[in-house]
């Protein structure tokens, strides 16, 4: 199916053969390569849709962002020409992974179009009413992953000013959160300031001062901390605020099952200051208190909130040594259970598994592996070969049916596919895919991972 990207066409899809559209005419292909398929998103500044590249033999799809302006003064219009090409040319030179890489930029037909990889997978605000208020350790993950986006844009002087759930996304393969919305935000500040008065973002997440039309480094850091209190709370950053009292009341509405402690709460109280000279005044400032938290975690928080030391595996990890830290995993697995250390893990245990322990387990596993390795990157693949047993072990790199005789197969390395460690070799069970069913069941249960629907029966 093709979709005509004319706002005025009364009939927009067409056959996906189509040249033309058959209601008003237009030329469906964009710059004769970009084929729109459907409409994935409206905005106030115009729409997104899911696209195809036709330039290409394998056809790979992508996004396109629509952006309308109803202008009739040749001024401004010119300066928004000029804007738009400036802001297009600065994404250009954004290249992270986590920021969806910048394909085109082009004017047809008096509107401009910006084409960007398409990212495939789940915003916060979606995973947010789909699976409830996120858990401490989703936030930790959230802040280390946004921060280092930030602190990558704006050591390039380039300001998100619209960070919230919406614009935030995980991507369905390798579970990595992706900031998106970097060409409608920028380019819609740039070329709005023109009139004055007139304020950018989303009211309920920007800062004090971008209100007043002044967008600093720490206001991206702000909107990040309302990000974060939102998804911990489901609560509108509106009804979050005192403004009797001119203070943020957001622990007073955490659901009585999901405690932050005292340490997430600070950091989050740094980030949400009104005044700017009382806010974290950079990202890298806040990764500095970050980077201190693993150590600090693994003293109090865990020792207080799970049955086994981690410490071991922290530094194991912290080190690059992931044999023995895969080891070390099955131990502390073991002994979570109260079973002998080396004993095999079967697909009924997993369910005993406290939530605390797996949290930590993985958590250590994820953060040092830069999200490369950790049970729930591997449940996540799973997820995504639909359950299929053979196609995982083929993609992760595990030998499909003997674990033991493929322990010389395994590669304790970051060259290694993603998914790969921990490994299997402590499951038992003549059906190891059940395991993996068990395991993504009680991940989900544990709040580390979104509720999935899984079968439980090999394919």
């Amino acid at each position: 199916m093709s979709y005509c990207t004319n706002i005025d066409c009364l009939r927009p899809q067409n056959s996906d053969s189509s040249r033309f559209c058959n209601s008003c005419g237009q030329e469906l292909l964009l710059k004769q390569r970009y084929r729109a398929l459907a409409v994935i998103g409206r905005g106030g500044f115009g729409r997104t849709f899911l696209a195809i590249d036709e330039h290409l033999p394998d056809r790979p799809k992508c996004a396109i962002k629509q952006l309308c302006f109803q202008e009739q003064n040749p001024e401004i219009w010119e300066k928004a020409v000029n804007l738009f090409h400036q802001e297009a040319l600065r994404l250009n030179e954004l290249e992270h992974p986590q920021i969806p890489k910048l394909l085109a930029h082009f004017e047809q037909n008096q509107k401009f179009y910006i084409v960007e990889e398409l990212v495939d997978g789940k915003t916060l605000a979606q995973e947010l009413q789909q699976q409830g208020v996120f858990k401490e350790p989703q936030i930790w993950e959230i802040l280390k992953s946004l921060l280092l986006v930030l602190q990558f844009i704006h050591s390039r002087q380039v300001i998100h000013r619209d960070i919230k759930p919406e614009n935030i996304m995980r991507r369905s393969i390798r579970g990595d959160l992706v900031l998106i919305d970097f060409g409608v935000a920028k380019f819609a500040t740039n070329t709005r300031q023109l009139r004055t008065g007139t304020i950018v973002g989303s009211p309920e997440y920007i800062a004090p001062e971008q209100m007043r039309g002044k967008a600093l480094p720490a206001s991206d850091i702000y909107s990040l901390g309302v990000t974060c209190i939102y998804l911990l709370t489901a609560v509108s950053p509106f009804d979050l605020f005192d403004v009797g009292n001119d203070r943020w009341v957001w622990q007073e509405h955490l659901p009585t099952n999901n405690t932050v402690s005292d340490r997430l709460c600070k950091i989050l109280d740094k980030l949400l200051q009104n005044a700017v000279s009382q806010r974290f005044q950079s990202a890298t400032e806040v990764l500095q208190i970050l980077e201190q938290q693993p150590n600090k975690l693994l003293n109090t928080k865990y020792q207080a909130l799970t049955t086994i030391d981690c410490k071991h595996l922290h530094d194991l990890l912290a080190k690059g040594k992931w044999q023995l830290a895969d080891r070390e995993t099955w131990d502390l697995m073991c002994e979570a259970l109260a079973k002998p250390r080396g004993s095999y893990i079967f697909s009924s245990d997993i369910d005993k598994f406290p939530c605390q322990d797996l949290q930590t387990i993985n958590h250590l596993w994820v953060s040092y592996s830069h999200k490369h390795f950790g049970f729930s990157v591997q449940t996540l693949i799973y997820k995504n070969v639909n359950e299929d047993y053979g196609l995982f072990c083929n993609q992760v790199g595990w030998h499909i049916y003997n674990y033991s005789s493929a322990k010389s197969e395994l590669n304790f390395s970051l060259k290694a596919p993603i998914g790969h460690l921990p490994s299997p070799l402590w499951v038992g069970g003549f059906q190891p895919w059940r395991y993996l069913n068990a395991l993504a069941v009680k991940l989900a249960a544990c709040g580390i991972i979104p509720p999935l629907s899984l079968s439980g029966v090999s394919k």
